[in-house]
């Protein structure tokens, strides 16, 4: 196992085929256009779990700065591959991120994760310690 940042064109179309079973919405082309926006405006990282050469896990990241939070890492993304979960890669890969923010110097992690997730709620805050904040509300039009 090992855990990489993604900083290619090529390495983020790689982690495209995990990527997209979070992301259902976004063909190929849409991916790429917004995780090269994201990295230029937005400072994400894009890190992933290999098992040999394959890639089995995704997370995207960003660091930010809020009154609410202060200096903090927000998860935007968090996904193992449908045909390898349960093995702890989710984990790894947070824990990755928690160690990223620590030595970046900010001062915690937070997240969002689906209302109908509630297997993702348990493993957030009874394997990894984390716990509810706020709600998180979204207008569209």
């Amino acid at each position: 196992m090992k855990i990489k940042e993604l900083t290619t064109e090529k390495e983020w179309l790689d982690a495209y085929q995990v990527m997209r079973q979070l992301r259902t919405h976004l063909d190929a082309f849409d991916y790429l256009d917004l995780v090269k926006e994201a990295v230029e405006v937005e400072r994400y990282h894009l890190a992933a779990l290999y098992e040999g050469e394959k890639i089995v896990a995704v997370t995207g990241f960003k660091p930010m700065t809020t009154l609410y939070y202060g200096r903090f890492v927000w998860v935007c993304d968090l996904v193992t591959d449908e045909h390898s979960r349960s093995k702890g890669y989710g984990e790894q890969l947070l824990n990755f991120v928690h160690q990223w923010a620590e030595n970046h110097q900010f001062e915690s992690v937070a997240l969002s994760s689906g209302l109908h997730r509630h297997s993702a709620h348990r493993f957030y805050e009874e394997k990894m310690g984390y716990s509810k904040a706020s709600y998180v509300l979204k207008k569209t039009w």
